[in-house]
């Protein structure tokens, strides 16, 4: 050190001792020399002291810290350590900043705050999971997160060892750390072991907690706890190990104490029925309840507490009989101190009264005999050598004995409910690794110690040796892992005070041994100690006391009374009462006193006479351990568990014993870190090295002492020695290790004013420069301005010289003017006053004479008003006279009415009165459109008849013609027959002009159905509006106080706010059932390799099974098409709404069934397709003309028709069917069942009679076929007789099909006929069941209607009846709709038969042109014009696989890099079209459900990839948008180009595939952000705090001892590394990706969007977390990054995606860093600045702000809580740190393509040869 430095000079400052503060701080006013006897010193408050010095006297004073290292996270980066300035360094962080919480070394001390405070949830969990232990501010979860990582790291067991007074706060921490233990390690499995361990602490705290004088939850017992972990680190299971329960407790209480909570909890629960049986009442009846005389805690509610005890238990899986046997021991307890033993007369014997109740219940809730246990109350056994006697017992020596009982119930229920604890918390799994939990008492003294404390204060010595020894290891491993020289570090050894209590003839075995001697006494053990260990150095006899010894611990002398060792040690319990709960008759009772290695007596053979010796002691050998012996034995396998453990110490201290919040007592407080070896952790730091700087920061922090030759940026270790050696000439102050120097204590305080020094001189040279500038200025200045004002000055006498002539000149003419002027304005003023004196006389007496009419004309008006108002109230009085008569009148009438009326709903007619007219009306228009319908088919197939007949006819005389021709060559029957054939033709136009007739007939009926539909919805509109005006009204009255104007946009605002949560809802059930669906792939997964065989392998052709894994319902075409209504009125009514309506779910399921019924008729038509095809091969090698093959073929494809017309008439029939069941479910009178029954038994002979003429017209087509295959024998026969008998054996062959065709189609009718009257009497039963269910409803609304008050039954029915009439419109629209669809049907095969009728004509016009080519004319309905593409690709069914396969399963992103974006969307619905023009309805479901699955397999594949999740989130969205931009909806087809609707699908409505793509959209982009979150949240930190943006401006405070934390990061390539560059580059290229990739705009900023939240969340949290980041250089180096993050969203048109928003909170944050904290103004500017932050997080910001420099200000206390009452009228949430998990509901706005499909150009490259372009 250098020589002119002498640390006691003037205005240092110090600490001396002072009474009541401990310390107190002190200046020195005069510089001390040695040798000096007196110390000059001024306190705080200007008070002048002479603190004498020197070596008889006190020693110097401890010199104060720098400010800069007041309020220090870890006070071993303290400058000086010693006693102050721990002490003052906890009182400022607790008082000022209000942190509980502060490191010491390897130690947490704890302060409790008797307050509840905000920093436990899950949220503060979150950020410190992961996290280094130096990087955030102390924190019980930083410990528990240290303890959790080096268990994962070194594969070492852990320990959390927390200790501390009574009311330290012990267990609540304890609790913390076994919550983040449950949070962070959380069971793989459905165990829930997590939250069995949680759950065992409301146990535990009701039989081993109770309020004492210092803490009203104290835990009279240690435990430990040891929390298993698996090889993956998830809790499996857990174990407790408790230690000395103060048993005591149970029969004896202090003042103002309580006993365990378990015994007011039960008396508080005594009314509950399971309860009732014990007997209890209030808790003051009971003598061990009411010992303490106040039963009650403030805050506390013991029945509540009651509950979650029973909660917990059966959570732990303890049975319902087992917690009543819990219960009935625990009141028996009760029952036992309420025993009254009275004295007899000689006091040397008593006895229980026979009446005693309580003794009674005691006998009966433990299952014991009466009559024993009253015995061996009051008496005892005593066993000699040769007999036993049965000794009576003195009365005060009884109740010993009944306490002694009570004490060992509790102890053996205490250790009962542990053991099962214990068993419910152990799993099957091994065990890897555990962490251990130890909350165990601390030190205790108080005026009287006894046998509790000495265990107490034992346990606690042996703790402060394993403690001593893990802090000195770990000095002598820091110095040896930096290869500096050490030498021994003397620190206190207590293990001579432990053998003094442990050792061969210790204190332990001097009680064990005075405990065996019959009568040994209390005082003789006192003396054997006196006697044996008065030479000890830790053991003092007091000098006024022989019953009492002094024991000099660690932490303090405590003197101990020796009375009652002896008994507490012994625990003495009669036999003979433990024999009789042995033979209780309940089990539980019975095996709670049954030792475990208890076992029957050895048979013998031989008799001895004096076995009467042994028998009564043999049960006793437990008991003949002592408490002492038994607790040694414990204390030492807790410390064989500890040391093979790494422990981590939490030190809890009470600051007050007032239990007063954030109030701090130093004495309190000192007592308790001398006892608690804070201070000897301080001491040993001291005696080393304790101030450690890595050299780059000792770099950067003193750069400012060396000189810029010295300076060497290359090599900054010898640029520190080199200033260090000028600096500190001894050479012991310092070392320089590998990575870091080391300092003695007050090194780093010297070097920290050497740099005040530096920069005082550089203000003071820089203030000096500065002034004699600004002089300099000043004096210039002032020569410059006096000879500009002697000029100016010379030049203004000058100028008012020659001014005063020129107006002594003008003064003359200015006179004259002046003169005339004045004369001239007294003549105008006078002759102006004259003539406005007359107009106001004139006027004055105008307005005389026209009040005068006016107030005339007033009081005539005044009395026609009173006069008529006078008239008015007279008749007001005569009406509202007569009035009140009339209501009078018409109350007593309306009450009679109400009655009638009330009379008349309890019955069922008056609700069918009200039904049957709209009903009625309904099924009149019912019948009214089936009986239209019913004619419109007749006429249909009247004309479908008359055509088929008209067709044949042709056919016969075209046949006859070409006959005739072929015969004979007359004109004149070719003339005859084109006649005839005109006739037809005639006819034809007959039949086409009544077609259309019939056409127009239906479409104005349907016209006029149409009318009454909308004038019904008009009707139920009205009602509906009616009851929103009601139900404004009501709104508006109760909201008319409040302002108009603000309420609509609050109204907006809070709609919004519902949206956006309704959405996120959503989103998270769907990221919840994406999480589920991936849980049970993993599980199938699982299964699958737990079955898998080796022989077993999959081929390719079941690929196609892969559609089956799909979690969406598939969806056929035809179910697509008929449901579009109900799909339509599920949107409008919402899903919950239409999940209630069950008549709309129940319609719903009709549908289903019918939409099955059609896809099997379309899979049977497509069968007689290919049958049909499979025969025509043959048909066309027969030896017939070409125009009779045509003609068959054209007979084929009639007949197949009509069986597709008779399906689609079954399918109607079934349709009527069901129909008319609904509508009966719907009909409450009978006489509406029977119209409904007829109405059905009539469609049914209608459909019967229909299906039996298509039957004849089947049968007619079949003749034809054969007749036609005769004629064709016939014409075979004319040409040649060689064929003639193969030809009729054909014939005769094609005869035979034809009749067994006939055959099948006979008995296919039969059996179809049988279907229908199964059919017909299911749907009867259906309709009966219908009808009862809808019975059963009417009445229980009719029940519900009647419990209602009047004004409700109006308005339910009201309800009831817009909800009847609602679904009463619904059938009538989904009718209607059906009937337009029948009558686009009908038009569709009116074309086709024109079409067809027009091919025939050109084919006979054909064939009388050119007889050569006859197959022209079916050339033409057969061969298909070729178009241009269409843009769309068809794919064979077997090639779909190969097609998923290449365009998602194996596709990679940079294969289309150069191509259209979203190519494989495009691709994939252009197949989708094809298969919809097609009409291909299973083709589109595959499809869809193989594609939807791919793109999942390809994601769980690739969880982690973030270019291929972005690539398929753009796809699925681009597949959507193209789903619904040709879907032909008028919403989304507005914007499409004409070529663009022309593509628009044309068959199928695909919306709730639409539903299906926009969930996978929503999962894809929920990955998308896990992925992106993944990768910058290790780079937010570093980046946004931690790097230097803006070089040299962030400032280096020493480090403690939990920054040089072995469990922090140190490679070079760690989170340090990373920068603000870094961070914006990985941005870009998320952002980059996103639109190479073709993602909509609208979804990229809702990501970048996503990803601003996230890196605020977490800066902000971190930066409330971290003391060290809260500066002002911090707050400069974050507003310049945030404004390089906004620079970025600008430079990327990103800005208007509200994602600058996000980063609003940080950005307040830094500005609150960098504004003044001093006076009000600042605060009111903090206020109206910070509306982002909450009032939690800006106090927790100035709290934390820490100055770099001396030249800074601390923000007072004041500031900070004139900062709270500003902000006291905010409502902000609770919580202090922002969730980082929450996510934005995420909107997929519709973005049409304006890309043509069929100019879409498709890469060779892909492989998508086998595609064919249509």
């Amino acid at each position: 050190m250098t020589s002119n430095y002498y640390p006691y000079s003037k205005f240092t400052r110090v600490w001396i001792p002072d009474p009541e503060d401990v310390w107190k701080a002190a200046e020195i006013t005069r510089d001390y020399r040695e040798g000096e006897s007196v110390l000059h010193l001024k306190l705080e408050d200007e008070t002048p002291v002479e603190y004498p010095v020197g070596p008889n006297r006190n020693p110097l004073p401890f010199l104060r810290n720098p400010d800069i290292l007041v309020g220090e996270n870890d006070l071993t980066a303290l400058s000086y350590l010693h006693e102050p300035a721990v002490l003052h360094n906890l009182r400022v962080r607790f008082l000022e900043s209000n942190h509980i919480y502060t490191y010491c070394g390897i130690v947490l001390v704890a302060i409790n705050p008797y307050e509840q405070l905000q920093i436990y949830g899950e949220e503060v969990i979150n950020a410190y999971s992961g996290q280094n232990m130096g990087d955030m501010d102390p924190h019980i979860f930083a410990v528990a997160e240290e303890a959790y990582k080096q268990m994962a790291r070194d594969e070492r067991n852990q320990s959390i060892i927390v200790s501390g007074e009574s009311g330290a706060g012990k267990t609540v921490s304890a609790k913390y750390a076994m919550r983040f233990f449950a949070t962070v390690g959380g069971s793989t499995n459905d165990t829930n072991v997590e939250e069995k361990v949680l759950a065992s602490s409301p146990i535990m705290e009701a039989i081993g907690n109770a309020k004492t004088t210092r803490n009203d939850n104290s835990s009279r017992f240690g435990k430990y706890i040891q929390i298993g972990f698996s090889r993956r680190y998830h809790i499996i299971g857990a174990n407790m190990r408790t230690y000395l329960l103060e048993k005591s407790r149970v029969v004896f209480q202090a003042e103002d104490e309580r006993n365990y909570h378990i015994f007011y909890q039960l008396c508080a629960s005594a009314s509950l029925p399971e309860l009732r049986d014990l007997g209890l009442t209030s808790a003051e009846d009971f003598t061990y309840t009411s010992l303490g005389e106040n039963i009650f805690i403030e805050g506390v509610n013991d029945a509540e507490d009651f509950m979650k005890t029973r909660e917990a238990f059966a959570l732990l899986g303890i049975k319902d009989s087992s917690q009543s046997s819990i219960f009935r021991i625990m009141a028996s307890i009760l029952h036992l101190g309420n025993i009254e033993i009275c004295s007899e007369r000689d006091g040397e014997s008593c006895h229980i009264s026979k009446d005693d109740v309580h003794l009674k219940h005691f006998c009966r809730l433990l299952g014991v005999e009466l009559r024993q246990m009253e015995h061996w109350l009051c008496h005892r056994k005593l066993a000699t050598a040769s007999e036993t006697y049965v000794k009576t017992m003195p009365s005060r020596q009884a109740a010993n004995a009944r306490d002694a009982l009570a004490k060992h119930i509790y102890a053996r229920m205490f250790d009962w409910i542990v053991e099962h604890i214990n068993v419910s918390l152990q799993t099957s799994s091994k065990q890897h690794s555990f962490i251990g939990v130890l909350d165990i008492y601390g030190f205790e003294t108080f005026e009287v110690n006894s046998f509790e404390q000495f265990c107490i204060n034992y346990a606690n010595e042996k703790l402060q040796q394993q403690f001593n020894s893990h802090v000195f290891k770990l000095e002598q491993e820091e110095y040896m892992k930096e290869q500096i020289p050490w030498t021994l570090i003397d620190f206190y050894d207590n293990q001579p005070c432990i053998d003094l209590i442990e050792a061969r003839l210790g204190i332990l075995d001097l009680l064990d041994e005075e405990c065996k001697v019959p009568k040994g006494t209390d005082q003789n053990w006192a003396q054997k100690l006196y006697k044996q260990h008065s030479s000890s150095a830790h053991f003092q006899k007091p000098r006024m006391s022989n019953t009492s010894f002094v024991i000099i611990h660690f932490a303090d002398k405590v003197e101990y009374q020796c009375e009652g060792f002896l008994e507490k040690n012994r625990d003495t319990v009669y036999e003979e009462q433990i024999n009789i709960l042995k033979a209780s008759q309940f089990q539980l009772v019975a095996d709670l006193f049954h030792e475990k290695d208890d076992a029957p007596p050895p048979k013998t053979s031989r008799i001895n006479v004096r076995a009467a010796k042994t028998v009564p002691r043999a049960p006793n050998k437990e008991h003949r351990k002592t408490v002492g012996h038994q607790f040694r034995s414990s204390l030492h396998l807790l410390m064989e568990t500890l040391n093979a453990t790494t422990p981590h110490y939490v030190r809890c201290i009470k600051p007050n014993d007032h239990k007063e919040a954030f109030s701090f007592d130093s004495r309190r407080a000192v007592q308790q870190l001398r006892a608690c070896g804070v201070l000897e952790t301080i001491r040993i730091s001291a005696a080393g090295y304790p101030s450690r700087w890595t050299y780059p920061d000792f770099f950067s922090r003193y750069r400012v002492l060396m000189r810029k030759c010295d300076v060497s940026s290359a090599d900054k270790k010898l640029s520190c020695k080199n200033l260090l050696e000028t600096l500190i000439k001894e050479p012991d102050m310092f070392q320089f290790g590998k990575t870091k120097i080391f300092f003695r204590a007050g090194q780093v305080a010297y070097l920290e004013k050497l740099r005040a020094d530096k920069f005082r001189a550089a203000c003071i040279r820089i203030q000096k420069t500065v002034r004699g500038c600004l002089q300099r200025v000043r004096y210039r200045k002032i020569r410059k301005s006096a000879i500009t004002l002697q000029r100016y000055g010379r030049g203004y006498l000058a100028r008012r010289y020659a001014e005063h002539l020129r107006l002594s000149r003008a003064a003359l003419t200015c006179q004259k003017q002046y003169r005339m002027a004045r004369d001239r304005r007294a003549y105008l003023r006078v002759r102006r006053a004259v003539v406005t004196i007359q107009a106001y006389a004139r006027g004055m007496f105008t307005r005389r004479i026209y009040w005068e009419f006016l107030l005339h004309h007033k009081a005539m008006i005044i009395q026609r008003s009173v006069r008529s108002w006078l008239q008015r109230r007279k008749f007001r009085r005569a009406r509202n006279a007569a009035i009140i008569i009339q209501c009078a009148f018409r109350r007593v009438r309306a009450k009679r009415q109400l009655k009638q009326l009330k009379i008349e709903a309890r019955s069922a007619e008056h609700l069918k009165k009200l039904n049957t007219g709209m009903e009625n009306k309904i099924v009149q228009l019912q019948r009214k459109m089936d009986d239209q319908s019913k004619e419109h088919r007749a006429q249909n197939e009247q004309l479908m008849m008359v055509n088929s007949a008209l067709g044949s006819e042709l056919n016969k005389l075209q046949k006859e013609l070409q006959q005739v021709r072929g015969q004979r060559g007359d004109g004149g029957q070719l003339t005859s027959l084109q006649d005839e054939l005109a006739k037809l033709r005639e006819e034809l136009q007959q039949a086409y002009a009544d077609r259309k007739r019939l056409e127009e007939e239906h479409g104005i009926e349907t016209l006029g159905l149409r009318q009454r539909v909308d004038e019904l919805e008009t009707e139920n509109s009205l009602l509906k509006t009616e009851k929103e005006e009601m139900k404004q009204r009501m709104v508006q009255q109760s909201q008319s106080t409040e302002g108009g104007d603000s309420s609509v946009s609050q109204t907006e605002v809070s709609l919004q706010t519902e949206l956006d949560a309704e959405r996120q809802r959503y989103q998270n059930l769907l990221r919840e059932f994406s999480r589920l669906e991936q849980r049970y792939e993993n599980l199938r997964e699982d299964l699958s390799l737990s079955k898998f065989h080796p022989g077993h392998r999959r081929n390719p052709s079941n690929q196609s099974s892969l559609e089956s894994d799909s979690n969406y319902p598939s969806v056929s075409t035809s179910e697509v098409g008929d449901t579009e209504d109900s799909i339509q009125l599920v949107e409008e009514m919402g899903v919950e709404k239409a999940a209630m309506d069950i008549s709309l779910f129940m319609k719903l399921q009709k549908r289903v069934r019918e939409l099955e019924q059609e896809r099997k008729r379309l899979q049977s038509s497509v069968d007689k397709m290919e049958e049909l095809a499979k025969r025509r091969g043959p048909e066309t090698r027969s030896p017939t003309s070409e125009q009779e093959a045509a003609d068959l073929a054209y007979s084929n494809l009639k007949r197949q028709e009509l069986e597709s017309e008779n399906k689609k008439l079954k399918n109607d029939l079934n349709e009527l069917r069901k129909t008319v069941a609904e509508r009966a479910s719907q009909n409450s009178s009978s006489n509406e069942l029977r119209d409904g029954y007829n109405l059905l038994l009539g469609q049914l002979k209608a459909a019967n009679e229909e299906l039996d003429a298509r039957k004849e017209e089947v049968l007619i087509l079949r003749t034809q076929i054969v007749s036609a295959a005769q004629l064709q024998e016939k014409n075979e026969h004319v040409e040649g007789t060689d064929s003639r008998e193969p030809v009729d054996k054909e014939d005769a062959l094609t005869a035979y099909h034809g009749l067994c065709e006939s055959k099948k189609l006979l008995e296919a009718q039969l059996q179809s006929q049988s279907r229908q009257h199964s059919d017909e009497l299911e749907a009867l039963h259906t309709q009966i069941e219908l009808l009862k269910d809808d019975i059963e409803k009417k009445q229980e609304i009719l029940n519900y209607t009647m419990s209602l008050s009047p004004e409700a039954q109006v308005e339910y029915s009201v309800q009831q009846e817009i909800t009847r009439l609602t679904n009463d419109n619904l059938d009538l629209k989904e009718l209607v709709e059906k009937l337009e669809k029948n009558e686009r049907k009908l038009k569709k095969q009116l074309r086709i038969y024109m079409k067809k009728v027009q091919e025939l004509e050109a084919s006979q016009a054909a064939a009388q042109t050119s007889r050569s080519r006859p197959e022209l004319s079916r050339q033409v309905t057969v061969q298909r014009k070729e178009k241009d593409f269409e843009g769309m690709l068809e794919y064979y069914k077997e090639d779909e696989a190969r097609l998923v396969k290449t365009l998602i399963t194996d596709f990679k992103p940079d294969t289309v890099s150069g191509t259209v974006p979203c190519l494989p969307a495009y691709i994939l619905f252009m197949c989708i079209r094809h298969a919809d023009y097609i009409n291909d309805d299973q083709k589109v479901e595959s499809l869809l459900t193989s594609t939807i699955n791919a793109i999942k397999r390809v994601l769980k594949k690739n969880n982690d990839d973030f270019e291929m999740t972005s690539f398929w989130l753009a796809n699925a969205s681009r597949l959507l948008h193209c789903l619904k931009q040709y879907s032909g909806d008028e919403v989304f087809v507005s914007q499409n180009s004409a070529k663009q609707n022309e593509h628009c699908l044309k068959n199928f409505d695909l919306a709730e595939y639409r539903q299906v793509l926009s969930d996978l959209s929503i999962q894809i982009y929920q990955q998308l952000i896990r992925v992106a979150e993944g990768i910058i949240q290790p780079m937010i930190v570093s980046a946004m705090l931690e790097s230097e943006s803006i070089p040299s401006l962030a400032g280096v405070k020493p480090m403690g001892y939990r920054n040089r934390s072995s469990s922090m990061d140190t490679d070079g390539g760690g989170p340090s590394s990373y920068t603000l560059e870094a961070l914006i580059r990985q941005l870009g290229q998320f952002h980059s990706i996103m639109r190479d990739h073709g993602l909509d705009p609208e979804i990229v900023g809702q990501v970048v969007r996503q990803l601003f939240h996230c890196i605020n969340a977490i800066t902000l949290n971190n930066l409330l977390l971290r003391k060290d980041v809260c500066s002002w250089s911090t707050g400069m180096q974050l507003r310049y990054n945030t404004s390089q993050m906004e620079e970025w969203l600008r430079g990327n048109n990103l800005y208007q995606s509200k994602a600058a928003a996000s980063l609003e909170p940080i950005i307040q944050a830094a500005q609150l860093l960098q504004v003044k904290k001093k006076t009000s103004q600042d605060a009111e500017a903090i206020c109206s600045l910070c509306t982002a932050l909450t009032t939690q997080q800006i106090v927790k910001i100035l709290n934390l702000y820490t100055p770099l420099n001396e030249f800074e200000e601390r923000v007072t206390v004041s500031f900070i809580r004139n900062i709270q009452n500003r902000l006291q009228d905010r409502n902000d949430p609770p919580q202090l740190l922002v969730d980082t998990k929450h996510t934005f509901p995420v909107l997929f706005p519709y973005t049409p393509s304006a890309l043509s499909l069929e100019t879409l150009h498709i890469p060779a490259s892909i492989g998508l040869d086998f595609l064919i372009r249509v």
